[in-house]
């Protein structure tokens, strides 16, 4: 803890440079986006290793890895840094029309594929100046979005769409739409004129999945009626899912908004699941502390009212799960 001589003598910038260091993991690189050069980087690197008294990053044949102590306070000095930024940003108040900045967005491919366009038709619109940088997040096996939060509070990212509910108290989110899920494949597909379950389990799947792992949520749901299919193939994205479905005889359950915008380019046609699949509540997600920005806020505002430009989902009757984990896998 500093006392009131060593705080009076801190340097704040010493704290942004701590930050994009454990963004960048590499002196260099961290150099060229503060527009310093390497030495006065690792400079400054010296200088808050005394001032916190640890290491903080090692160098590694690749760059440098935060130390134990660095990954602790990588949350308190982005809150710190969110709280300065704030403070600033009131000396001159947030106008999307003139702002040059650039927002971090992370999302699964299959979100972002579909938010983005109506999102940068509504920014040509109203903030020509501003740019995006989109991050492909993933959920962990075991954690599902923990690691994407995390990002988000060491503000490597600034907002997340992610397909759950379920976020700790000191995240705010904001719904943007529910997602489920069809029976997608090339156009002509025979399985198309007669969708049964029994076909269904006969034919060749693909599967999404950014582990290899053969094996999501249809096939749960198959398993409860004691039933199985056949994993032909599994991809780790959506989009290399949507161009492969078009050059094969698989088919894919994947979600429905991402096939209606990209069934005329790939050549791809779409039925219901012959069976009950789960839904998905898709949310923005961002440290409350981060709100503060008055851009950020905007931006969430901004991305809840551009969704409403993509075509809502046709609901097919009857029952359905509802599920706000992870899509990762189908």
């Amino acid at each position: 803890m500093l006392n009131k001589i060593d705080l009076s003598r801190a340097d704040l910038n010493l704290l942004a440079l701590f930050e994009v260091v454990l963004e960048e993991r590499h002196v260099g690189r961290a150099a060229d986006r503060l527009s310093l050069t390497p030495s006065a980087v690792s400079h400054g690197l010296g200088r808050l290793r005394r001032m916190l008294n640890d290491p903080l990053f090692l160098r590694t044949p690749k760059g440098v890895v935060p130390t134990a102590r660095a990954t602790e306070l990588a949350g308190p000095i982005a809150e710190v840094l969110a709280r300065v930024r704030s403070v600033i940003a009131t000396a001159a108040p947030f106008d999307p029309s003139t702002s040059t900045r650039r927002f971090a967005i992370g999302a699964p491919d299959g979100i972002s594929a579909v938010v983005l366009h109506p999102l940068l038709v509504a920014l040509g619109r109203v903030a020509p100046r501003i740019d995006i940088s989109v991050r492909q997040i993933l959920p962990s096996p075991a954690r599902v979005w923990e690691m994407a939060l995390a990002d988000l509070e060491a503000r490597a990212m600034d907002i997340a769409i992610i397909p759950s509910d379920d976020f700790p108290p000191r995240f705010e989110k904001r719904f943007l739409y529910e997602e489920d899920f069809v029976i997608a494949m090339r156009r002509g597909h025979a399985f198309a004129a007669d969708p049964t379950l029994k076909r269904f389990c006969d034919m060749q799947h693909l599967v999404v999945s950014h582990t290899g792992d053969p094996y999501g949520f249809v096939d749960q749901a198959l398993a409860s009626r004691g039933l199985t299919r056949r994993i032909g193939l599994t991809v780790p994205n959506f989009m290399l899912a949507l161009a492969t479905l078009a050059e094969t005889s698989l088919i894919s359950a994947l979600p429905r908004r991402l096939v209606a915008l990209n069934a005329g380019r790939f050549g791809l046609v779409a039925v219901d699941a012959p069976l009950s699949l789960p839904t998905f509540r898709l949310n923005v997600v961002a440290p409350k502390v981060a709100m503060m920005d008055e851009g950020l806020t905007w931006l969430f505002k901004l991305l809840a009212r551009a969704e409403t430009a993509v075509p809502p989902n046709r609901k097919r009757p009857g029952p359905r799960k509802r599920r706000s984990r992870t899509a990762r896998s189908s």
